[in-house]
């Protein structure tokens, strides 16, 4: 089990961070493959907000892959970049949730409605994927 966990976060967890990576170092790119909305698409400050983020999150989304990938060669230390991964991404898709939903029920343009599903759906699974790895890193705490 612990290395089929580690094997999901690492795909979903280098999913997340080339997907930022890409939209703060290619942000046209980004826009062409549809990992952002184009800015003409969404409001201004979700347009900003998200520039913004993507630098911080290519810096910091790295934990996750990390700690899978340690957990996948059964290193015991993968804990500790478990519950620094997991706090990460469980952020990371939890503030993308509740800050999507907010605009939207604002009336605010956050994108078209296909991308705003895809979004809503890899938030959501992101954030549940932090939650889980919470629990587990914790439960492999040294006692």
């Amino acid at each position: 089990m612990d290395q089929f966990w580690g094997l999901v976060l690492v795909v979903l967890g280098v999913l997340a961070w080339v997907g930022q990576g890409t939209s703060w170092l290619l942000p046209d790119v980004a826009v062409r493959v549809g990992l952002s909305e184009a800015e003409a698409d969404v409001e201004s400050v979700l347009w900003a907000d998200i520039r913004g983020e993507a630098p911080w999150d290519a810096l910091t989304l790295w934990t996750l892959p990390a700690a899978g990938l340690l957990l996948f060669l059964d290193v015991a230390a993968w804990a500790y970049l478990g519950l620094v991964g997991g706090g990460m991404y469980l952020y990371f898709g939890g503030r993308g949730l509740f800050q999507r939903l907010s605009m939207q029920r604002r009336g605010m343009r956050i994108g078209s409605p296909q991308s705003v599903r895809v979004a809503m759906v890899f938030l959501s699974v992101w954030a549940v994927i932090g939650i889980v790895t919470i629990a587990i890193a914790a439960s492999d705490l040294p006692t």
